[in-house]
């Protein structure tokens, strides 16, 4: 039986997942592939959709009762936060119209606990290629970004308000928790899923000419200088193994997001 995965188009996620996919992981079931944004994926996964997923950590409240957290695979780090992006002038978000990529995403739930007291007018959830345009052209007065927009925002005239993760990391002293891997219940050995992504990952280090082309090729238009910033940043040592600061970001997001009636209650990680 094929195993089915989701997961983003995104380099991180083409460079962690190559090898699996292509059948290059010994021992390893063949892959039945979707690319899909991960708000697409947060929702597919509350469905009960697929067998291996890429998900937002703010959206793990919905679905540990029938997924497990995978210890490796996802997207953790420091310097790799979204940010808050406007034009030239703006000091806060006050009466604001601001475009975000997704209403369970870990973006948007650091963005709802940093801007705590502040009154955006209105919020709307906009496909992420539509953010920064939107921004730029004065559709929106603010967007919240992430990846590769790191590297790009600077192309579209805009300035960031705030960078999330160095809140984030000032405040706690963790890494950022974006995305996560989850295998569901019943249907996937967590052991097992976990050895396979970790091959995966292993045999991208080892051969990165190798995955090259498929990343390329899904990536969205980015071109290969973005590209390697992209994974350099995003595909690390939590990658391999999230550990306990991995866990205890987990951890330190979720428990706030539940203290401030933003998301259910979860067991600790830790």
């Amino acid at each position: 039986m094929a195993l089915s995965l989701a997961v983003s188009p995104c380099p991180n996620d083409t460079f962690v997942f190559h090898a699996l996919i292509h059948g290059l992981v010994p021992g390893a079931p063949p892959v039945d592939l979707t690319f899909a944004d991960v708000d697409v994926t947060n929702t597919a996964a509350e469905r009960g959709e697929f067998d291996l997923v890429k998900v937002s950590y703010a959206a793990l409240p919905w679905l540990l009762d029938d997924y497990e957290l995978l210890h490796c695979g996802g997207a953790l780090g420091r310097g790799c936060g979204p940010l808050v992006l406007t034009r030239e002038g703006r000091s806060d978000l006050n009466g604001a119209t601001v475009a975000v990529p997704g209403d369970r995403t870990t973006a948007y739930l650091l963005f709802r606990l940093w801007a705590e007291g502040q009154r955006p007018a209105r919020i709307e959830v906009v496909p992420f290629h539509q953010i920064m345009p939107g921004v730029a052209d004065g559709t929106y007065d603010a967007g919240l970004v992430i990846h590769e927009a790191r590297f790009t925002y600077p192309r579209y005239g805009l300035t960031a308000l705030v960078d999330l993760g160095e809140w984030w990391e000032s405040d706690t002293g963790l890494p950022i928790p974006l995305g996560a891997i989850l295998a569901k219940k019943g249907t996937v050995d967590p052991a097992a899923a976990t050895g396979w992504v970790r091959e995966s990952l292993r045999y991208g280090w080892l051969n990165p000419a190798a995955s090259q082309e498929f990343i390329l090729a899904n990536a969205q238009e980015m071109e290969p200088a973005v590209v390697k910033q992209h994974i350099e940043l995003y595909v690390n040592e939590f990658t391999l193994e999230l550990g306990r600061d991995g866990l205890a970001a987990a951890d330190a997001l979720l428990g706030r997001a539940a203290a401030a009636g933003l998301t259910p209650a979860v067991p600790s990680f830790v």
